[in-house]
């Protein structure tokens, strides 16, 4: 398990499956893996990590990173996964995405977007928002956006919603992306990058996302489950 900030510089967090036992104690409602190096290493995602954690966590498991065919996906879910995650595949052949949800259901098939504002000439960041792959490293050119509400239309079940510009900095959630997501689509979107305490979930589910994702504060310690849960029952907002 590996966490950094803006996608780059990822320091060690710990054992994955040992990890996973611990949030699935605490009472997180779902767990999601992304191999974030597998599509730009070109390798495969670690079937033998899935398989571990499925053995040991009885809630719902989403795994994501270099899936790249459908055969990929049967394999995953083989392994123990519940949903599989989609990026780099699906932008290069959209068709992907059909094809997936034709065979296994739309309920299998989640889009995640690693998304990035676009930047002015002088470096300043605009409302604009980019889609890139292989782990934020490469551009696409794709607006957002639009590839959120293309993506859905073809069959993806669920989005995750990753901020590159948030990601690892615990400023919050960017609550701009979220609602020109959420105004787009109407599957499930979960919100990912920028927790940093228990106030900043609730902004987020008002901005509209069905669930929130965090990593760095639950592996390094800075936030419990329970924590986060109380603060957004705190908030009005329904909670398992």
């Amino acid at each position: 398990m590996v966490k950094g900030v803006n996608f780059e510089n990822l320091r060690d967090a710990g054992d994955p499956v040992e990890l996973a036992k611990r949030y699935d104690e605490q009472g997180a409602d779902e767990l999601t893996f992304l191999d974030v190096t597998a599509s730009s290493g070109n390798r495969e995602t670690t079937y033998d990590v899935v398989r571990r954690t499925a053995e040991e966590v009885f809630i719902p498991l989403t795994v994501g990173g270099g899936v790249r065919e459908v055969d990929d996906v049967d394999r995953l879910l083989r392994a123990g996964a519940d949903k599989v995650g989609i990026n780099t595949a699906a932008i290069s052949r959209p068709g992907l995405i059909a094809d997936i949800a034709d065979r296994f259901g739309s309920q299998v098939l989640v889009l995640s977007a690693d998304v990035r504002r676009r930047r002015d000439t002088s470096g300043v960041a605009t409302s604009e928002f980019e889609v890139t792959t292989h782990g934020g490293r490469q551009g696409t050119g794709l607006d957002a956006i639009a590839w959120c509400a293309r993506a859905a239309e073809l069959g993806a079940g669920e989005i995750l919603l990753n901020s590159m510009d948030a990601d690892g900095t615990k400023d919050g959630f960017d609550l701009e992306l979220i609602e020109a997501v959420r105004r787009v689509v109407t599957v499930p979107l979960i919100a990912s990058g920028g927790a940093g305490a228990v106030g900043d979930f609730a902004p987020a589910v008002d901005a509209g996302a069905d669930a929130v994702l965090a990593a760095s504060v639950f592996h390094f310690g800075e936030l419990t489950i329970g924590q986060v849960k109380d603060a957004l029952r705190s908030h009005g907002l329904p909670v398992r």
